[in-house]
């Protein structure tokens, strides 16, 4: 056996065995620590299509549970969201009407797990993204977006509301409601909370915060800017650079402008 052959061979068994040493830590009332063998053994386990996944960008096939029935609960309390992180420091939060909406038709989510027999393929930038990824059938009924497909899951709990946590993220009272502040402000806490902080406020630990010690808008005119959100590699590129960009499904023109109307807000009330 070659070196090369050796090594890959060497890989695929550590893969193996960190897909099945794997667990979930799962707090929604009751703390729950589920491995791999374990989920993949609930009745409920089934093989799942998914078109148009966000990560892979193609279509995918998964042995995965139904996310509601994993957590068993049918509602969120008040002002609590659903927390997801990641072993990557990525963390986004699912609010209740994304999960527990009334209608029939809404998007549907689903714990995709890695089977120790068959990795999923490795993603250029990320790696491997195993062993639990969040997946969602029909996303666009409910609006589901690409930030909230986070992989590399390891913990999934209940947490207050981004806002209810830190009350320095939110605009003040005086901000109009048909402000594109306030678009902004919700699109900054679902696309870009995964992975930077605000004002210091904020779980995720990928990227810098963006306010402190400056604002994207004090050194960058607002076409870089705007360049720098669709295509960060096209102003900036170094080799373990991981922001991706944003197309035009992932973040419209329109909430690009509040996302930066929101930050130039934020500049102002840095505490």
């Amino acid at each position: 056996m070659g070196l090369k052959h050796a090594l890959a061979l060497a890989s695929l068994m550590l893969a193996c065995a960190s897909s099945m040493a794997a667990s979930l830590v799962i707090n929604v009332g009751g703390d729950r620590s589920l491995t791999t063998e374990q989920l993949l053994a609930r009745p409920d386990v089934a093989t799942i299509r998914v078109p148009n996944d966000v990560t892979f960008r193609g279509t995918m096939t998964y042995r995965a549970v139904p996310l509601r029935a994993l957590l068993a609960i049918t509602q969120l309390p008040a002002d609590k969201e659903l927390q997801i992180t990641a072993a990557d420091g990525f963390v986004t939060h699912l609010p209740s009407n994304l999960l527990f909406g009334d209608g029939k038709k809404r998007a549907e989510p689903w714990l995709a797990i890695e089977s120790p027999d068959e990795p999923w393929p490795r993603v250029p930038g990320s790696g491997d993204i195993g062993p639990f990824y969040v997946v969602w059938i029909d996303p666009a009924l409910s609006g589901v977006t690409n930030e909230q497909w986070p992989f590399k899951v390891d913990a999934i709990r209940i947490a207050p509301t981004l806002t209810a946590r830190w009350p320095q993220i939110a605009a003040d009272q005086s901000v109009p409601a048909a402000s594109p502040v306030r678009r902004g402000q919700t699109v900054f806490a679902t696309q870009c909370m995964v992975c930077h902080k605000m004002n210091g406020a904020g779980d995720a630990s990928m990227g810098p915060d963006l306010n402190l010690p400056h604002n994207p808008t004090e050194y960058f005119q607002p076409w870089v800017l705007k360049s720098f959100i669709r295509n960060p590699r096209s102003i900036r590129a170094w080799q373990d650079m991981k922001m991706p960009g944003f197309d035009r499904n992932a973040i419209s023109d329109t909430d690009v402008d509040a996302v930066i109307a929101y930050l130039g807000y934020m500049a102002k009330r840095r505490k």
